[in-house]
This record gives structure tokens, sequence and C-alpha cells, in this order.
């Protein structure tokens, strides 16, 4: 991956070109990661529980040779448990803060998609260090996370 590739959405949005987005589902809403930030997409399989560990950490499970801490985004954004969680989004280590192989368990995976910068409302999100912003798509609205933020708590 190039650098360009990994750059954060935040220096693309500057340069008014358009990022590209995963969608994915949790319960009955609709989220979006910069695809920058992500490695794979795998199916969802066994987990390794680990004692005394957060609340949000599901375990851990081993993808291609690496343990990878899998974390339950629904616990860290407070959304109601339910869905089939039927994916795993590993996000690419380089990409992450603390440089750790961590992915999230989701229910479903939609689409690649460009947003450009007009098509997100960061106002009412000022508050919420989690979200980059809500993309204002035709009839529905997107919530654009941040995964360096939701896997560090």
């Amino acid at each position: 991956m190039s650098e360009s590739e990994a750059q954060p959405a935040d220096a693309e949005a500057a340069t008014g070109e358009a990022t590209k987005v995963l969608e994915f589902g949790l319960s009955d809403e609709t989220y979006c990661l910069d695809i920058g930030v992500i490695d794979e997409i795998v199916d969802a399989g066994d987990l390794t529980r680990i004692p005394n560990s957060p609340p949000h950490v599901e375990g851990v499970m081993d993808l291609r040779g690496r343990t990878t801490s899998i974390i339950n985004p629904k616990t860290i954004f407070d959304i109601e448990e339910g869905g089939t969680r039927e994916r795993i989004i590993v996000f690419d280590p380089d990409a992450m803060d603390d440089q750790a192989t961590v992915a999230w368990i989701v229910d479903e995976v939609y689409q690649v998609t460009d947003v450009t910068p007009d098509e997100v409302d960061e106002t009412t999100t000022a508050d919420d260090e989690n979200v980059h912003g809500i993309v204002k798509d035709e009839d529905r609205f997107v919530v654009w996370v941040d995964p360096n933020v939701a896997t560090a708590e």
C-alpha cells in the first residue's frame, strides 16, 4: 500500500479529493471507515476469549499467522446488540496508532463508495472523537467512524 493510500481521511478531505470508504452494518445502522486503514475482510470464525479483558474485546483469532485482537464496536459505540456478526474487518497495523493487529467484528459489509468533503457533515459530531462525520447520502445517513479512537479504549 502506498503512502498516499494510507493517508488519513482528514488529509484527503483538505485537498477536496474523494475518499474511498467501506460501508458496513452494526445492528440496524450503517457505518463507514476509510479503506486506507483496512488490511482485509474475512468471515467471522471461532474466537479465543481472553480472561479479564475489557468488555469491548471479544477475544483473539489467528489471521494469516498473526494473533489478532477482535473488538466489538457495538460495545464501544454503545449500540444495542443484535445482528449476525458475520464479517471481520482487519485493520492495517501500520495505519493504527499503536501498531497493533486489531479487527472489528461486524454484522455485514456492504460496499466501497467514494465520499467527497461536501458530503460529510462534521458539525453534528464536533464533540465525538470516535466519529469523523456523518455522510449524507441520497436518502440516508452513514456514520463515518475512526478506528484508532475506538480500538484504544
